[in-house]
């Protein structure tokens, strides 16, 4: 892991190297002196870097693909106690961390949560193409039972700390209106407990997620959508087709808003697709990006 020093606090992130526009002069095909172009995927609340292993495995042949892990509940860094940590505080950490690593025609992808919509028409001159999978989008926030729980437990003290000790527990763990019904796959509770061990043994790491929880408004990505009608560059809306918590209908919604935008559909898939279905998912980002720069396999 790397780590890097952003005005809220020290985040990690892992960065596979080489590739990308590092700020040369732009050939033919938009990308710096033949570089294949940056992928940075975004997790959502409760992940870290490692939900995107297998697709980072999958991509790192052919592109720079750079993971940041945001301060929304499983990152090992607490932030400074007066960092904004609301959906906007957030992407204006991941916009930062753009800027400091010098990303340039990024391919942004997100999961689960809505962080990279809210960078559209605010901070979004280093973002080349959006990639948006199963993810908090229109009027879907909070997202479902989970996602309501969520958020009221966060409004009652140590509400969230009783509630996130279900995640002791396998069992639970795989009920519906837990993680078992954001991934159609079974999810390996060794990943479990990586992913939820910083909310389950530091205050500080709960703090950061109460934050997020409480400081985001219910029409916080209403009102990004406006913005997304704006977004002229290329986009792709890349649903998990069985999703349970985020809705195809909202994808669909999405991708219409999105001038450039298409809708694609991950098969047995729900929101996780990067766990059910990286290599549905790698197919379309191949396809996406290559369309645009005529790279590789993704022209094909």
């Amino acid at each position: 892991m790397s780590e890097i020093e952003l005005s809220a606090g020290v985040i990690d992130y892992t960065d596979t190297g080489g590739g990308g526009d590092a700020g040369g002069d732009k050939g033919e095909g938009g990308t710096a002196g033949g570089d294949k172009g940056v992928v940075v995927p975004v997790h959502g609340l409760g992940f870290d870097e490692s939900v995107w292993d297998a697709v980072v495995e999958e991509l790192r042949g052919d592109f720079r693909v750079v993971v940041p892990v945001l301060p929304i509940g499983s990152h090992r860094r607490p932030m400074r106690p007066d960092a904004d940590l609301s959906a906007h505080g957030v992407a204006a950490l991941l916009a930062e961390f753009l800027e400091r690593l010098d990303l340039r025609d990024v391919t942004l992808v997100q999961n689960d949560a809505g962080t990279a919509q809210l960078l559209v028409g605010v901070r979004d001159e280093r973002v080349g193409r959006l990639v948006l999978t199963s993810c908090e989008a229109l009027d879907n926030y909070p997202p479902g039972i989970q996602g309501r729980t969520l958020h009221a437990a966060s409004r009652v003290p140590g509400g969230l700390f009783l509630l996130l000790q279900s995640f002791r527990v396998p069992f639970l763990v795989r009920m519906r209106t837990s993680l078992g019904g954001m991934a159609k796959r079974p999810i390996p509770y060794a990943l479990v407990r990586r992913w939820y061990r910083p909310l389950l043994t530091r205050r500080a790491i709960r703090r950061d997620l109460a934050a997020f929880l409480r400081g985001t408004e219910k029409n916080t990505y209403l009102e990004a959508a406006e913005r997304l009608r704006e977004f002229d560059r290329p986009a792709l809306v890349a649903w998990g087709a069985e999703d349970l918590l985020m809705p195809p209908a909202t994808g669909r919604r999405l991708a219409e808003l999105l001038p450039c935008g298409r809708y694609v559909e991950i098969p047995g898939a729900r929101t996780l697709v990067q766990l059910d279905n990286p290599g549905a998912l790698c197919a379309e980002l191949r396809r996406f990006i290559g369309e645009g720069q005529g790279i590789g396999e993704g022209a094909a």
